[in-house]
This record gives C-alpha cells, structure tokens and sequence, in this order.
C-alpha cells in the first residue's frame, strides 16, 4: 500500500498542472491514500484524499463524465471524516454532494442505486446524531427507491435489503410504530436469505437481522427474540475471523446483547462474558479506529455496572479511566461529547458515593454542567444532562448543606420532568429525583407542601414503575422513605406502616450484593425500630436486628454505605442493649478497615478517614469493656484509631522473616519490598484519585498479600493484630489505654504475661472534652500571670478522676514504683498531659515521683519499635540540626548555643554532625537523615490542627511537613529529640489519628521520640537539652535509645526549681 502511494505521488510529479494524464493520476492517488486510511486508520491519509478530490472536481465541470465519480469520491471521504471525528460540518457536505451526484445520474444510470443508497445512508446518520425526523423519513423514501431499482439478482439487492431495514428500524425507535420494526424484520430475513454461507455481506446480514431482533426483544420482552439475536450474532462473530474490518462491531454487539440477558435474568456468567468481548473489541479498536469510542463506551458501562452489582471498586475505577479516555477523543464540538461527559460524570458521583472524596463529586458538577452547556433545549441528551446535574447538586447539598445547591437542584429537576411527558422512559427518575430533594428540602426548612409533593411524585412513579421494571426498587425505596419522614412529623401510624411494607418490596428486589442493598437494608431496619419504639412488639426488633446481622455476610468490597450501616447497627444495638452489639461493632472495624483500602494512601482522604472513624474505636473499646470481653477491647481499640498510621505502616512491615522462609518468601519479600516502595513515593503525589498508576499497584499489593497468606506460616499476614501479639507491648513495662466513650470512661491496663485490668474512671466524655478544651486554651496563655492556678486545677482534676484509679490498680499488679509505665490515651485525652497528673500537695507524690511515663499512639507501633534492631556493632551516627532563622518566622536566640551542648556533651561516646542555619534547609535536613541514626532538630514546630498533614519544621528554606517525612525512607533510625513546639499536637477534628509531627518520627521508624505538648521556652529548651543529654550518656561507650525516658525524666527532676512548672511537663517521650 505504501509502495502504491509513493508511486502515484511520483507520477504527480511528473504531471504538471494541464497535462492531461493529471485527473487520472490525482484520483488514483485520492483512491490510495482513502485505501490506506481505511487499512492503517491514520486520519491525515484521509484529509490528503479529500484536498485531492477537491483538486479534482475543479478540472472536471459540470456535464464532464467523470463529475458523479468524483462528487462520489469526495462526498464517501467526508462521510468517512465525520464518523472519525464527529464534525457535523463534514456530514452536511457530504450530503449535499450526495444529492448532486443524484441530480447528474437520471433514472436508468448504472451508478444511481449506488448514489441513492449513499444519500440516504448519509441522510440516516445525520437522523442518529441530530434527530430531525425529515431526515429519517427522505432516508427510508429513497431507499425504498433503491430497492426498486435493485430487483432479485442484483448485486446491490442485499445491502439495500439490509439499509431499509436499518433504517425503518430506527424510526421504530423514534415513534413506536410497530409494523416499521416488523417490516425491518422481514426484510432482514429477506437479505440473509439471499446471502448464503460465504457470501461477503453474510457477516452483516446476520448482525442487522441480530440487531433488529435485539431491538424488538427490548420493546416486547419475549426471550425468545433476544436468545436468537445472540445466537446470530455468534454465528457472526464464527465466520469473522481476526483483522476482519467489522469484527469490533460484532464483538460489542454480542457483548450488549449478553449484557442484556444478564440484566434480564441475572446469570453473572453473562455479564462477565460480555465484558471479556467488549475488552476484545477494545484491543483491536487502537486510536483513530472509528469504532474506538463505541468499544470505550461499552466497555466503561459494563464495569460500571457490574460495580453496581458488585462494588468491586477496581471495577469503577477502570470504567472512570475508559471514560476519561473516550471524552479525550470526542474533544468540544464532538457529537458524543454530551454522551461522554454525562458517563464520566455519573461514574465520579458514584466513587464518590461509595468512598466519600469531594473531588469526585465537584469534577462530576462540573462535567454535567459542560454536557448541560451543549444540550439545547430538544437535544435528546438534555433531560437526561438536567437530571444528573439536580443529582450532583443535590448530593453536594447533602454533603455541604450549602441551600442554594438544593434550591438549584429543585429547579433543574422541574426542568426535567417538564421534558419527560408521560411515556417517557426517564419520567420515573425524573419524578422520584424532585421528589427526594424536596423532601430534602422539607426536612431542612419544614414547608409541608414540601413534604406532600415529594410523596405525590414518588407515587406517581411508582404507578409507571410495574413489577420487573428496573427502577422499581429504587421507587419503593424513596417513596417508603418518605412516608417515614411524614410519619416522624405527623405521627399517622399508617405511615410508618406503609413505609416498611415498602422497603420489605424493595429489599427483596436488591439482590445480595448490589450496590443500594445496604441503603435499602438500613431504611426498612430504622423503620422497623421505630415501630418497636412506638408499639414495643418485640417482632419488629427481631426482624431489624435480623436485618442487621445480614451486614456481618457481606463478601463484597465494601462501600461507605455498608460502613454507615453497621456504625448504625451498633448505634441500635447499645441503645436497646442488644446481644448482638459486639458483632455489630466487629463488623463495622473490619469494614472500616476495607474502606480505608480502598482509598489511596493520600493525605487528601485524611478527611474522609476522619469521618469514617469519628468515636467508632472507642465506642467498640467502651462495649467490650462492659461485656467483660478485655482482650477483645484491646484488640478492638487498635483497629479503630491511628487508622491512616496502621494504613500506611503496611508499606513499612519488616520482611526478614519472610525472606528466611524459603525460595517462595524470599521472592515475595522482595516483590512486596519494592512495591512498599512505587506506593509509599507516590504519597501525596496523585492527582487523581487514585491515579492509575496508584490503583494498579494497589491491585499488585494487594495479590501479593494473598499469596504471602496462603504460606504455611503467614496466614494472618499483615491483618489486625491479636490480643497476643499487641501484649507484646508491655514487656518492658505496662501500658495504660485510657479511653472515652459516650457510654462509659475507662483505663485498661495491659501486662505482660497476665490478663488486662480494668479501671472503670470517675469521669464521663463530655467532661473530658470540657477538661481538654478548657486545657487547650489555658496552654495557649503560659506565661502570663495567673495560668499556675488554672494548670495546678486541671493536673489535680486529672489525678483525682483518671490517673489515681490507674495507680492504685498498677500497685495491686506489683508495678513497683519508679518502673516506666507506657500511656496510651484516645479521644480527648490525647490532648492532656497526664503523665503531670498530681495532687500537687505537700508530702503527697505526684504521679512523676511514682512511675517514668511514656506514651504510645497505639500498641503495634511500641511493639514494632522493640522489634527494631538497633544494629550493636555498626557505628553510631549522630546529626544535630537547628534553625533559628527560618524563613517567615521570628529568631530563636538559644538554638546554635543548644546544638554547641549538644555536641559537646556526646563528642566523647559519638561521632556529632551540626547543620545550622543557612545549612539547615528541608534537603540538607532529609539527606542528613539519610546517613544519622540520631537525630536532635531545635527550631520552630508548626502545627496545623485543620491541615495536619501540613504541619511542619521550619528550615531556612521553608517548611519541613510531614508528608516529606513520611515519604522518607531512612535505615534503622533510633532517636530524636525535637527541640520545638507543638510537636505533639494532632488534627483538631480527628485527634485519634495522632498525626503529628514526633507520631511522624515514629511511624518512620525512630524507636524512641521526645516532643512537646505545647510552647517551648528557646532557654529553658537549652537547659532541659542539656540535663537530658548529661543523663543520657552512661558509661558504656555507646548511646542507647531505650534509656531516653530515664533520662527526660531525671533532667526535668533537676530543673524542678529553675523552670516553671508548664516547662516541666512540656516535654514527653514516646516509644520504647
């Protein structure tokens, strides 16, 4: 084909304008460029051939013999273009061309059947993408022409069969009129009849007669037509092998017919099929190809639908990527471009749906107010861009509670239901979509019109939803909703009766499974808890809780949805002291943690993680305790707070182990090793959410933990650790969760070698938050004049409530004192300093004069910092690192004094690197980290309780956040002493999740970490630095990080009556 090209260019020339060979050669080299176009699909073959045509057509007049060819040439290469690139001005040329071809070939020219069967297929496409109904009506006129001019035997007579057929088939689809789709029928059978088995249009007249069939099965529903336009579509796709020209188009058709059978009678095998065959027809559809965007669309719509059936996630996100990659080729101007911003629009909700991340619903706004933007009025894709839209800004009103959003919600949805008359087939979403917002808007603002209208409409489209229409489940749904929200108002009990009957109906029609069973599941249990509220029959709590025990057999990846309604059956179950509390929250904490999966490791879901955590690990810790179930709460504790930590410690777990296992481990420790690594650099790095890049090596993660699991020895492979492997965490001493709940208070005191012992706590919630807040607040004055009072107070309230129970009970466990004691507070109390905690009397001890405190985020981190080896023989490397002269922030005087202690103290026991000032910058900090095992930083601490994860050290250059740190990967880190403020200070609104700056330390894998809970004095951080470090250096030669709570605690004990006592307490240590 090249050779060709090449050859009719050389000949071109050698024909100058005006020789008379130079038409001839211009069409043959038209004709070859078009040729190769159509085998190779590149698109400037195609534009080429047309500037050739065009070239043409000026040489040859009107009246020339030659002018129908090459208005026929001309007129197929712009019909070509426009179904590349959708350019409507291409489609309106080519017809005119069409019809002038027509004009210069009177009845009885040999070429007319061929140039009226092009006019009308031109006129026919133009019908598919504008709908004006003149054009569908002159296409079937002319070629019912055609067909008569094609009598049996004619070369043409099978096409012109096929065309009429198509074309009358899809004014059937317009108007309704079933005699067109039956005469599209017959005469389809009429076309395959005369195309027996190797005919060259065989392929097609099986796949238009497949296509008619499949069309009347969908109007009338009988089976029978529908299982024979998938057995001809088969015996299509049997005699089209591969490299046929129009073997993606009947791939996808057999795959949207199977598709159809699945959504008729549920066989998963049909869908899974039909997925396998549009991924077929994707394959060999590469860009350029004109079926690439149909093989894209079909493609995305299956996986989005099998999610909804499914909610494998994985799913989804495939079809988000295929859909971004089909509005990419339907750039503006594109007839699909409505279609395709609508499609990607309505995946982003539903992501956002079931994982919680805003960016998804505000990119999905913003798609459908683009589609919107290019719909008219009497574009046949505006209702359908009205009702998504309504939905995107109802749903952000939900999430928001921003009234405009609902407000403009409701107009939209007016809008819409105003262009879907009855019979319409969108009328039911379009009646129950207005509904939902103003009952939304009622429970809002209490207008009853509100309320009465929303339950009229959801009537109204239940009426027009019958038993097997597939929007009958979510119109029972809405409608009992609403019923109950009129009940909780007006208190008729026929309501709420009527509510659950129509949840029951719903329910029995979301198969196990589905995406809206959970929703579905939560409606009818809340309704029927209501009634057993009101009645007290005991039935009616059975069955809600029966309902609710459902949730624990869920097999399929979890949504928010399903995370919601086990936190709502454990809500139920405390309320009603229900026995099936305990399985409630345990079900609720193992799908937490598959939400939490599902997200990419990104600060940008911190938020959503927040949310889905609120009190849930407390709560769970508060019941168990009730229950007596002790190791259970500690068990439970864990997996329900410092979520996004443990989440993103599965990409630090130490793999010796399991590369000492054999051939297998070692292989697999290697593979999970560098994936640890592709996903922990990509932290924060994702645009996208998640990325592609992300969710494929997730995906990769993921199998490799399975296979790791199903070795002899790692079956419980990074899953929520035991109660024995988390006791591990008091072997040096004892660990004291204090935990507050709504339902209870309580300190749980973990030794090693015996049972856990509880503390029941004479405090309950609310009053730990007034006593943390009023802290906060008292913390944010040290230094003025009468703060002394008001923090004795609070140490004295803290004593006399929480840490005197605690001590007393560590006395009975033969905790003798002056032993180190580890503290491991949730909630609120992660905000007080309790290792202060004192009567603060004379001759009475406070809790300092008792025990050596320390504290811990959680269980598995101090039980991994003791697993850690610190490496005996290697050297020690010690980098002292201080800014007092940070960028944007005012001097710290005291800092290159504190680092000249530093180094002057340890100079005889290790080897001390100093970074200071204009050498202190964010990568002259991280690459020193790189190469020092201890580190001491002085220098400002940043911390940002709305945006933790931008909480940050202050280098010369700027900010030193924590997503740096967490990106580090530094080798066997063992201590840091971070001489600045707030180091230990975590998100205002999630303090469980301790992301702070010292948390950050730890988590990459310093053993041992001082940090301050509050403002740091520049001279008394120097003299406390000092002290530490004097008490630190022992005679042994070498630096140990076990000994740095000793150490903090006898500095401190030294200074007791230089500093005041706010700068006493300031420092704590946490770790081993």
């Amino acid at each position: 084909m090249a050779d060709r090209v090449e050859t009719c260019r050389a000949a071109l020339q050698s024909c100058p304008p005006g020789h008379s060979d130079r038409p001839t050669i211009l069409n043959n080299l038209g004709i070859s460029l078009y040729d190769r176009f159509k085998q190779q699909g590149v698109l400037s073959d195609l534009d080429e051939a047309i500037e050739l045509f065009r070239a043409m057509l000026l040489i040859y007049p009107p009246g020339h013999s030659l002018r129908p060819t090459s208005l026929n040439n001309l007129s197929t290469c712009l019909y070509d273009r426009f179904k590349q690139r959708g350019v409507p001005s291409d489609l309106d040329e080519a017809i005119e061309l069409f019809r002038a071809t027509l004009l210069i070939c009177p009845p009885g020219h040999s070429l007319r059947p061929t140039f009226l069967n092009n006019l009308g297929m031109g006129l026919y496409d133009r019908f598919q993408h504008r709908g004006v109904p003149s054009d569908l009506d002159e296409a079937i006129e002319l070629q019912r022409a055609t067909l008569l001019i094609c009598p049996p035997g004619h070369s043409l007579r099978p096409t012109s069969l096929s065309n009429l057929g198509i074309s009358l088939r899809n004014r059937f689809t317009q108007r309704g009129v079933p005699s067109d789709l039956d005469e599209a029928i017959e005469l389809q059978e009429a076309a395959l009849l005369i195309c027996p088995p190797e005919h060259s249009f065989r392929p097609t007249s099986l796949n238009n007669l497949g296509t008619s069939l499949y069309n009347r099965f969908t109007h009338r529903g009988v089976p029978s037509d529908l299982d024979e336009a998938i057995e001809l579509f088969q015996a299509t796709l049997f005699i089209c092998p591969p490299g046929h020209s129009f073997r993606p188009r009947f791939l996808n058709n057999l795959g949207l017919s199977l598709y159809d059978r699945f959504e008729q009678r549920g066989v998963p095998s049909d869908l899974d099929e039909a997925i396998e065959l549009f991924r077929a027809a994707l394959l060999i559809c590469p860009p350029g190809h004109s079926d690439r965007t149909t093989s894209l669309n079909n493609l995305s719509l299956s996986l989005y639908d099998r999610f909804k059936q499914r909610g494998v996630p994985s799913d989804l996100d495939e079809a988000i990527e295929l859909q971004r990659a089909t509005l990419l080729i339907c750039p503006p101007g594109h007839s699909d471009r409505p279609t395709s911003l609508n499609h990607l629009g309505l995946s982003l909700h539903d992501r956002f749906t079931q994982r919680g991340v805003p960016s998804d619903l505000d990119e999905a706004i913003e798609l459908h107010q683009a589609a919107l933007l290019i719909c008219p009025p009497g574009h046949f894709l505006r209702q359908t861009s009205l009702n998504n839209l309504g939905m995107g800004l109802y749903d952000r009103f939900q999430h928001r509670g921003v009234p405009s959003d609902l407000d403009e919600a409701i107009e939209l949805q007016r809008a819409t239901l105003l262009i879907s008359p009855p019979g319409h087939s969108d009328r039911p979403t379009s009646l129950s979509s207005l509904g939902i917002s103003l009952r939304n808007r009622f429970t809002q603002q209490g207008v009853p019109s509100d309320l009465d209208e929303a339950i009229e409409l959801q009537e109204a489209a239940l009426l027009i939803c019958p038993p097997g229409h597939s929007f009958r489940p979510t119109s029972l749904h809405n409608l009992g909703t609403s019923l109950y929200n009129r009940f909780t108002q007006r208190g008729v009990p026929s309501d709420l009766d009527e509510a659950i009957e129509l949840h029951q109906a719903a329910l029995l029609l979301y198969p196990h499974g589905h995406s809206n069973r959970s929703l579905s599941l939560i409606s009818l249990a809340f309704c029927l808890y209501e009634r057993f509220e009101q009645r007290g029959a005991a039935s009616d709590l059975d069955e809600a809780f029966g309902l609710y025990a459902q949730l624990s057999h869920i097999a399929h990846a979890v949504s928010r949805m399903d995370l919601t309604a086990a936190k709502l059956w454990a809500a139920s179950a405390e309320e009603t002291n229900h026995d099936s509390v305990l399985v409630a929250y345990q079900t609720a904490l193992k799908f937490l943690n598959q939400h939490v999966t599902i997200l990419s490791s990104s600060p940008l879901h911190f938020d959503i993680v927040g949310m889905a955590t609120a009190s849930l690990g407390m709560d769970a810790f508060s019941c168990s305790v009730r229950h007596g179930a002790l190791t259970t709460a500690v068990e439970m504790m864990e997996q329900g707070r410092a979520v996004f930590w443990t989440h993103l410690a599965r990409f630090r777990t130490p793999l010796d182990e399991l590369s000492m296992s054999g051939d297998t481990g070692a292989a697999l420790a290697e593979e999970i090793k560098q994936l640890s690594f592709r996903l922990r650099n990509a932290f924060d790095r994702s645009t996208e959410d998640p990325s592609p890049q992300i969710r494929q090596l997730t995906m990769q993660w993921e199998d490799v933990i399975s296979r790791i699991r199903m070795l002899p020895d790692f079956p419980r492979f990074l899953l929520p650790p035991l109660f024995s492997d988390l006791q591990k965490s008091a072997e040096e001493g004892p660990v004291v969760i204090v935990n507050a709940s709504q339902y209870s208070c309580d300190a749980l005191i973990v030794l090693s070698g015996q049972d856990p012992v509880h503390v029941p706590l004479h405090i309950v919630q609310t009053e730990v938050s007034e006593l943390s807040s009023e802290f906060q607040s008292l913390s944010g004055q040290f230094g003025s004049s009468n703060h002394l009072y008001k923090l004795v107070n609070i140490l004295r309230k803290l004593w006399r409530d929480v840490v005197d129970s605690v001590v007393q009970a560590l006395k009975e466990s033969k905790v003798h004192p002056g032993s180190r004691i580890w503290w491991c507070p949730t909630a609120d109390f992660t905000l007080l300093p309790l290792h202060a905690a004192g009567p603060y009397e004379e001759k009475k001890d406070n809790l300092s004069d008792i025990y050596i405190s320390s504290y811990t985020p959680t269980l598995a981190t101090l039980v991994h910092a003791r697993q850690q080896v610190s490496g005996d023989a290697s050297p020690q490397r010690f980098v002292a690192i201080g800014q007092g002269n940070p960028q944007g922030a005012k001097a710290l005087e005291y800092v290159v004094p504190e680092l000249a202690v530093v180094a002057r103290i340890l100079a005889p026991v290790v080897s001390v690197t100093s970074l200071a000032d204009g050498d202190a910058t964010v990568e002259g900090a991280l690459d020193a980290l790189n190469h020092n095992q201890w580190l001491h930083l002085a220098c400002h601490g940043m911390p940002n309780r709305q945006q933790p994860f931008e909480s940050s050290f202050a280098m010369r250059d700027g900010p030193l956040m924590i997503k740096d740190v967490i990106r580090s990967n530094w080798q066997n880190p063992q201590f840091a002493f971070l001489s600045a403020c707030h180091t230990t200070v975590g998100g205002e609104m999630s303090p469980d999740e301790s992301i702070h700056l010292a948390a950050a330390m730890q988590f990459s894998g310093f053993r041992s970490v001082i940090g301050s809970m509050w403002s740091v004095d520049d001279e008394v951080a120097r003299q406390v630095v000092s002290a530490f470090y004097r008490n630190l250096v022992d005679g042994s030669g070498r630096l140990d990080c076990t000994r740095a709570a000793v150490a903090l605690h006898k500095a401190v004990k030294s200074l007791r009556k230089k500093i005041p006592l706010e700068q006493q307490i300031v420092f704590v240590h946490i770790g081993v």
